[in-house]
C-alpha cells in the first residue's frame, strides 16, 4: 500500500486508520470522503519539530488552508500550535468562525478585495502577503483609515522552473503571482514600501510550485532570494526578519511515486539556507513554510459505490461510480494520478482494466484511466487514496449534485466534520 495507514481486514475489505471502509460506507453513504486525523496531527508536528530542530526560534510551519477548508481543520491546527495561511473572505471566516487565533494567520491571494482587506484588518489578521502593487496600495490606504500599521510580507517570484506540472507551478517570473526579481520591479516595490505608513514590511515570501518530491529545487530558491535579500541589504539598508519558502513537498498518490521524509527535506533546506547566510553574512531570518497537500492529502480517501460496469468488446471498459468530478475535479483539469482499489474486494487478485468515470454528464468526467483493479460489481466500494488535498476544496455542485460529507477518523470515534449537502441545500439561494 501507498501508505502506512492503508491495509486489509479479515474481511478482505480495506481498512483506513484501522476502520473498515465498507462498513464505514453503509454507515455514512456514498460518495464519502475520510480525513485520517491522528495521521494529520503527526504530520503537523513533524513540520513544527524539524522547523525548531533546524531553523532559528520564531520559525513555524503554516497550514494552507487551500488544501482543504472547514472549521474542523482549524480546530485541529489550532490545537496544534501552528500558524495557518488564508487566501479569500470565506477562508477567513471560517477560520475565524472556529475560533482560530486571528494573528496568526497570513492573508495570502492575488486579488485581495477592498472588502476583504477591510475585513482583514478589523479581525486582527496577523500578516498580509502583499502580492502587488495595486494591493499594496489599496491595503496601505485602507490600514491608514482605520489608524493602524499592518505587517506584510512581500511575495516575489524568484524565477524557477521546479521541474513540476506547469498548472502546479508558481515561481516562473512570468507566473501570475508575486512580484518578479529579475525585472527590477521587486527591488523597485522594496522602495516603495519602505516610504508607507501604513505597512510595516518585515520579510519576504516565495512559493515555487507543488509535488516536489526532493529538496534541491527549494535549495535554488533559497540561493536566488538570499541574492536577494542581500541586494535589498546593500541597496536599501533593510535586512528582512522573515523568509517565507512557501509551501510544496509532494505526496504519493501511487506506487511510483517516491517516498519523502519531510524531516529530512526541511533539514537539507536549513543546510543550504545556513550555508547561503555565512557566504553572504547574512543574519539567519525566521522561516516559514506553507504545508498543505503534505499535511492533509494522504490522510484523506473518498469512498464510491459502483453503479455499473460497462465493456465496450475490442476497445474500452468503464467501472461507473456515484461521484466524479464534482467531489474530485484533479484529473478532469490536469489528469492527475490516483491510486484506485476495490474496497469490497481488496483481497483479491486484480483481473481487470478500466476507466472510472464519474456520474456527469462530461466525457472528460473521469477519476483515473487505465485502472487495475478487482473486477467489482454493481454496489461494491471503490476506494480512491490520497484525495485530502484538493478534492473537498475544490468541489462543486455542477449538475446539481451535492458536496459529499466529510467524516474524520481518530484514535476512538469516527465523526461528522462536514455534513452531506441535500436537495434542499442545493435550492437555498434559489429566489
Amino acid at each position: 500500500m501507498i501508505s502506512d495507514n492503508v491495509s486489509i481486514n479479515a474481511a478482505g475489505h480495506l481498512t483506513f486508520a484501522g476502520r473498515d471502509t465498507v462498513a464505514l460506507a453503509q454507515k455514512y453513504g456514498t460518495p464519502l470522503y475520510l480525513m485520517d486525523e491522528e495521521m494529520i496531527r503527526a504530520r503537523i508536528r513533524v513540520y513544527k519539530q524539524a522547523m525548531a530542530d533546524f531553523f532559528p526560534a520564531g520559525s513555524t510551519p503554516e497550514y494552507a488552508s487551500k488544501a482543504f477548508c472547514c472549521k474542523r481543520i482549524y480546530e485541529i491546527v489550532a490545537e496544534e500550535g501552528i500558524h495557518v495561511d488564508a487566501v479569500s473572505l470565506g477562508e477567513l471566516f471560517t477560520a475565524q468562525k472556529a475560533g482560530f487565533p486571528m494573528e496568526k494567520c497570513f492573508f495570502h491571494g492575488s486579488n485581495k478585495t477592498d472588502g476583504e482587506i477591510a475585513y482583514a484588518l478589523e479581525h486582527g489578521v496577523g500578516r498580509f502577503v502583499v502580492d502587488n502593487e495595486d494591493e499594496l496600495d489599496a491595503l496601505n490606504r485602507l490600514a491608514l483609515e482605520k489608524g493602524v500599521c499592518q505587517p506584510i510580507l512581500l511575495r516575489v517570484t524568484p524565477g524557477i522552473d521546479p521541474h513540476t506540472h506547469k498548472k502546479i507551478s508558481t515561481g516562473s517570473v512570468e507566473s501570475k503571482f508575486g512580484i518578479a526579481i529579475q525585472t527590477g520591479q521587486a527591488l523597485a516595490t522594496v522602495r516603495k514600501i519602505l516610504t508607507l505608513k501604513g505597512v510595516a514590511l518585515q520579510g519576504f515570501h516565495c512559493h515555487i510550485g507543488s509535488q516536489i518530491f526532493v529538496s534541491s529545487p527549494f535549495g535554488t530558491a533559497a540561493e536566488l532570494m538570499l541574492a536577494f535579500l542581500d541586494e535589498v541589504r546593500a541597496e536599501i539598508g533593510y535586512t528582512a526578519e522573515y523568509l517565507n519558502l512557501g509551501g510544496g513537498f509532494g505526496v504519493r498518490y501511487v506506487e511510483s511515486d517516491p517516498v519523502i521524509d519531510y524531516r529530512e527535506r526541511i533539514r537539507e533546506v536549513s543546510v543550504a539556507l545556513t550555508d547561503l547566510c555565512r557566504q553572504y553574512r547574512y543574519p539567519m531570518p525566521k522561516i516559514l513554510m506553507e504545508p498543505g497537500r503534505s499535511l492533509v492529502a494522504d490522510a484523506g480517501m473518498t469512498l464510491y459505490t459502483v453503479g455499473g460496469v460497462k465493456e465496450i468488446i475490442g476497445h474500452q471498459n468503464y467501472v461507473s461510480i456515484d461521484g466524479g468530478m464534482t467531489d474530485n475535479p484533479r484529473y478532469t483539469l490536469y489528469e492527475a494520478d490516483y491510486t484506485v482499489l476495490n474496497a469490497s474486494r481488496a483481497d483479491q487478485t486484480p483481473d481487470f482494466t478500466a476507466t472510472v468515470a464519474g456520474r456527469c454528464c462530461e466525457s472528460g468526467d473521469l477519476i483515473q484511466e487505465n485502472v487495475r483493479l478487482k473486477k467489482p460489481q454493481r454496489g461494491d466500494i471503490l476506494a480512491v487514496l490520497t484525495t485530502g488535498a484538493y478534492n473537498y476544496s475544490m468541489a462543486s455542485n455542477y449538475n446539481r449534485v451535492g458536496r459529499p460529507p466529510v467524516v474524520m477518523l481518530d484514535a476512538e470515534k469516527d465523526y461528522v466534520a462536514v455534513r452531506r449537502e441535500t436537495v434542499e441545500d442545493l435550492v437555498q439561494y434559489d429566489v
